[in-house]
């Protein structure tokens, strides 16, 4: 059931000061209507989706492997789910020009989605990331897009240089992440979001000299997220982890089926008959 323009407007605004919030947020992210659920019923106020979960969800790989108008579809299908407001990840906007961002932006949203992650990765080896002035119009292209709703949405802009490795040393790398998040905040973005990047003393230099919000992003291995949003982050999500520990926990069960028939793997993490009807009554 799609929400009412005034509950949209509504989660919209929320969305927007949880990351007005002094220590920050943490934002968990969820693949399917069922982790979504989990997540909100845990206390969260606000969820993110992960792209990469989604298509290992769907047996196939991360990177674009969705259509907009498929991805579109498990974004309403979790929208649809919970009652706290939705981040989707759009991935890089299902479409290289300003004009198929748009169109993305306006689909999301319509689905429901009052935050949105875009990034500047191409999917190209040849060239991983977006030139800085072709990102830039095509967040430009996205916010107005958003403004074009009605709704305060939340435009989160990601950029790859980390995951790319962008350059030849830390600091040509880290260079280019001011350069490109500058760029992206003047473009409308509304903060900027570095995956990989979990080096406190890297945040705090992000926080101070980017002009804006910084996101970040946790999983194993990383500083705890109180330490990393006292750090500067304003947002931490936690991107695919959870679903890639389902997968760790779901092949431990399997192994332990396939070598004895037994259920120990099983039983240790079992949501109980009761408890799944009852996270959906």
């Amino acid at each position: 059931m799609t929400a009412t323009p005034q509950a949209s407007l509504n989660q919209a605004r929320a969305f927007q000061a949880l990351h007005q919030a002094e220590h920050g947020f943490l934002l968990p992210n969820a693949w399917d209507g069922a982790s979504a659920r989990i997540f909100q019923a845990a206390g969260f106020p606000a969820i993110g989706t992960t792209s990469a979960g989604i298509a290992y969800s769907r047996g196939k790989r991360d990177g674009q492997s969705f259509t907009r108008a498929e991805m579109c579809r498990e974004v309403a299908a979790i929208v649809n789910t919970v009652s706290v407001p939705v981040n989707a990840d759009i991935e890089a906007g299902y479409g290289d020009s300003p004009a198929e961002v748009a169109h993305s932006v306006t689909d999301f949203i319509a689905v429901g989605a009052v935050g949105l992650n875009l990034e500047d990765a191409t999917g190209n080896l040849a060239q991983p990331l977006y030139t800085l002035d072709d990102q830039q119009r095509r967040l430009a292209a996205a916010r107005t897009a958003t403004d074009a709703s009605g709704l305060p949405v939340y435009l989160n802009a990601r950029t790859d240089t980390y995951i790319s490795q962008f350059g030849d040393s830390e600091e040509e790398r880290l260079a280019e992440t001011l350069r490109r998040g500058r760029a992206y905040l003047s473009a409308g973005a509304d903060s900027v979001f570095v995956p990989l990047v979990t080096d406190l003393a890297t945040i705090r230099l992000l926080a101070s000299e980017l002009g804006g919000p910084v996101t970040v992003m946790a999983f194993p291995g990383a500083p705890s997220v109180a330490t990393m949003l006292d750090a500067g982050a304003t947002r931490v999500s936690i991107g695919q982890s959870a679903m890639l520990a389902a997968l760790g926990l779901t092949a431990r069960i399997a192994r332990e089926l396939q070598d004895s028939g037994t259920y120990e793997a099983m039983q240790a993490s079992f949501y109980g008959f009761s408890e799944a009807d009852h996270l959906f009554s």
